[in-house]
């Protein structure tokens, strides 16, 4: 995880209302994320591979009990853990049970955003320097807010090129139109991306080499169905074990996410890359659309120092150029990528890569160099170690 990414926060609160309250306070401090209904073992998994030291827990009168139970448990579990409660703060009982199951300290709910993150500031002083796993494999994403981008053609190509640098390599593509990757490369797929999340719990070397779909030089493919719940209605909670199992075993994941709308689950990907490519083209409407989001999200005080602009069907001369979209995004252009259309349709159309098909065009040079790039990120890692995994597993 890069260093200048932003922390994560769990949270179990009592409605989305709530949890909303709190990811707004906090946004500017790193991403809140719900850890579902209360259970201690998911809390704990997801402290895991979050690597999360401050926890959030909403208490009220009704279950008060079991609430402070889970406080409990879960700083016998993880002694280190900063726990702070959330509930009425009129309520003198409620406060003194926070205080006794070993809650730090306790919030109101409806707080002024400037107290919640003066008090996470403050606690985040006393706490341990949080320390993510080193051999966490790189994570690039591709987004970009046109369903129309050729995503899955650029996502392909460039996870072809970090697989071929010898490093183990997933294209997850989630981009629209859905499963894209798999037609481009002449593929089909009985195991997606909705089969992943329901096998959580065993998404182990075992499952990938079996239902993963294996495509050219031994890249790894896991794409959406069109069966599969909208990446929207996916939780934060899910996507971190996905991620953290995938990011066990590969050394390189490169996700598609361009056509998606703004969602927590979109977030979560783009705060916690390691690259993210944000992928537009000249056209002014399709640049508004794109800047619409990306203002939303600095505005909530994402980190985005980790974002560089990709222009693609880039054409000479047009306007605007570059350098003038460069200014406009306040991003780095990474790379542009030339239009090339008949390049480009022969592809799709023949189910064959750009690398075999047209080596020389100026395109494919393009993607490769840009490939190239993308694997220098995690050349120097070791081949993913499923201990801990293992470990984790064993506790659900």
């Amino acid at each position: 995880m890069s260093e200048s990414l932003s922390q994560t926060f769990l949270a179990i609160t009592r409605n989305t209302t709530d949890l909303e309250w709190l990811q707004g306070a906090l946004a500017p401090l790193g991403q809140v994320v719900s850890a579902g209904a209360g259970s201690l073992d998911e809390l704990l998994a997801l402290v895991d591979v979050t690597f999360a030291n401050l926890v959030f827990i909403g208490l009220d009168r009704e279950h008060v009990t079991t609430q402070c139970a889970l406080i409990e448990g879960a700083l016998e579990a993880k002694p280190m853990l900063a726990i702070v409660a959330l509930g009425d703060g009129m309520d003198n009982q409620l406060v003194l049970n926070a205080m006794r199951a070993g809650a730090r300290d306790f919030v109101a709910y409806g707080s002024r955003s400037s107290e919640v993150a003066g008090l996470v500031r403050r606690l985040s002083k006393r706490l341990p320097a949080v320390t993510p796993n080193a051999h966490l494999g790189g994570l690039t994403v591709l987004y970009g807010t046109q369903g129309n981008a050729d995503g899955a053609l650029i996502a392909s190509h460039l996870a072809l090129v970090v697989q071929k640098s010898g490093q183990q390599t997933l294209l997850l593509d989630l981009g629209l139109p859905l499963a894209d990757s798999l037609a481009l490369l002449g593929l089909e797929s009985s195991f997606h991306f909705g089969d992943a999340l329901r096998h959580l719990r065993r998404l182990d070397s075992t499952l990938i080499n079996s239902a993963f779909t294996s495509a050219e030089a031994g890249l790894r493919i896991l794409a959406y169905h069109t069966n599969d719940e909208p990446l929207e209605r996916t939780s934060a909670a899910e996507l971190y074990m996905l991620l953290s199992a995938l990011r066990q075993h590969f050394q390189h994941i490169v996700v598609n996410l361009t056509g998606q709308a703004d969602s927590e689950a979109l977030r979560t990907f783009v705060s916690h890359c390691d690259k993210l490519l944000w992928c537009t083209d000249q056209s002014v409407p399709d640049c508004r659309r794109n800047l619409a989001v990306l203002n939303l999200w600095r505005e909530k005080g994402m980190k985005l120092d980790h974002a560089r602009l990709l222009v693609d069907r880039y054409l000479k001369g047009a306007a605007p150029d570059s350098e003038a979209l460069e200014k406009s995004f306040g991003l780095e252009v990474i790379a542009v990528l030339p239009w090339s259309p008949e390049v480009r349709l022969s592809a799709k159309n023949q189910a064959q890569t750009l690398f075999s098909l047209a080596p020389r065009e100026s395109l494919t040079q393009a993607l490769r160099t840009l490939g190239e790039r993308l694997a220098k990120r995690s050349e120097g890692l070791e081949k993913p170690s499923t201990n801990w995994l293992n470990r984790l597993l064993r506790t659900k």
